[in-house]
């Protein structure tokens, strides 16, 4: 199974707002950061806006943020959120769906694969903060809250 980019871009994004708890962020900022397309991301943030998932803030000095604590945002949720279909294989025009074991084999895969991301969070995937900090060039958490005061 291979996630799409959307999906990739989607967990991106919320990794770097967790990153940077406490402060807006720009789209920019974030395809900047990962080299990545700013057209793009803006699809991306603007669906994980209408999951609930982004908070964004209009305006001058505006720009997005997580709704939910890092801790409360399961990769599980993203990737059901994010991605279009499991299907595997497409079974509709076979011969042998009636009578066959690989769908249920391959729903079986499926169900565990989503239950093991269930079991992370965005917080799990940003623990190496400083580490990631450092590859997104983002200034660690002291500096940044230092710089804003």
């Amino acid at each position: 199974m291979k996630l799409t980019r959307f999906t990739d871009y989607s967990l991106r994004v919320l990794m770097h707002l967790g990153l940077n708890q406490g402060r807006l962020c720009s789209i920019s900022e974030i395809a900047r950061a990962n080299r990545v397309s700013e057209n793009h991301l803006t699809k991306v943030v603007h669906r994980l806006g209408q999951i609930g998932l982004v908070k964004t803030v209009r305006g001058r000095g505006g720009g997005m943020k997580l709704a939910l604590p890092a801790g409360e945002i399961s990769v599980g949720r993203v990737v059901r959120e994010t991605e279009e279909g499991f299907d595997l294989l497409d079974c509709g025009a076979c011969l042998l769906t009636p009578a066959c074991g690989l769908t249920g084999a391959l729903a079986k895969a499926v169900g565990a694969f989503l239950e093991v991301l269930d079991g992370y969070t965005i917080a799990d995937l940003i623990k190496p903060g400083d580490r990631l900090r450092a590859l997104l060039q983002i200034a660690p958490l002291e500096t940044a809250s230092a710089a804003s005061d």
